[in-house]
């Protein structure tokens, strides 16, 4: 049986056999610890192998999976928040992620965004998540604050970012498949850079050509879109581990939760 803990893995052993038991405490003691030693070291090698992969110090660590666990804890921590109380503890591995938290506000006539901020920098999941949730609800300048009176209509999205990619060309990645970020000087010499998380394009209905436009609009520079300037831009393109969930979801899977305690 394997059980990982802090990303090193242990393997639980059979008690020894009575030849073992023959050997003298010393050469037990040595062999056992040259077992552990080799597992460890295995194992270690391993582990950094998953994080050497960045791409601008961004880490991708192993199990890329968004759950509903994580939503859960966004709508707790938004709750807290207006109610005043403790957040409750999170049910899920506090792994390091590049992540971003999106809410939605659904109607019978359609569904408005309300709130998307992340980091492109890896954080912990537990403070990670709690930060995003409220800073996207409370902090987005493109929107009011979302209330307390909107969480029954609120829908939640946690996106964890993976596999990101300098590409040479600005049209080098899929619509649906990927999100890109963009970094660029304009002509009057600001630094530019504005991102697209890998639904928006395709929800949008658009080509590469015009997300790329419109991410050089939101970056802020209003000018001419001209050959030169698209060919001085660096893109990065990325996936993600995407997980929704509604306001109704959430208490369902609360009340099932609490059934099984």
């Amino acid at each position: 049986i394997n059980a990982e803990y802090g990303g090193i893995e242990r393997r639980k052993t059979r008690p020894p056999s009575p030849l073992l038991l023959s050997f003298s405490n010393t050469i037990s003691t040595h062999l056992f610890l040259l077992l552990i030693s080799s597992t460890y070291t295995l194992s270690n090698k391993k582990h950094k192998q998953w994080y050497q992969r960045r791409v601008r110090g961004i880490y991708i660590p192993p199990n890329k999976m968004a759950t509903p666990e994580m939503c859960v804890y966004c709508f707790d921590t938004l709750i807290a928040h207006f109610d005043r109380t403790a957040i409750p503890s999170p049910d899920f591995v506090n792994d390091s992620y590049p992540l971003f938290v999106t809410w939605n506000k659904e109607s019978r006539r359609d569904t408005q965004l309300r709130g998307c901020i992340g980091t492109f920098k890896a954080r912990g999941l537990h403070h990670g998540l709690s930060e995003y949730a409220l800073t996207s609800a409370l902090n987005d300048r493109r929107f009011d604050p979302v209330s307390a009176g909107e969480i029954p209509q609120l829908h939640c999205s946690v996106s964890l970012l993976t596999n990101f990619e300098d590409v040479d060309s600005a049209f080098d990645w899929e619509v649906g498949t990927h999100g890109i970020w963009i970094d660029f000087t304009d002509p009057n010499g600001n630094d530019r850079n504005a991102t697209y998380l890998p639904e928006v394009a395709g929800e949008q209905g658009w080509t590469k050509e015009e997300a790329l436009e419109s991410l050089v609009r939101k970056s802020g520079y209003k000018g001419r879109l001209t050959d030169d300037l698209i060919k001085q831009i660096k893109l990065t393109r990325y996936q993600s581990s995407k997980y929704s969930m509604s306001y109704k979801e959430y208490l369902d899977f609360k009340k099932e939760h609490n059934k099984a305690k």
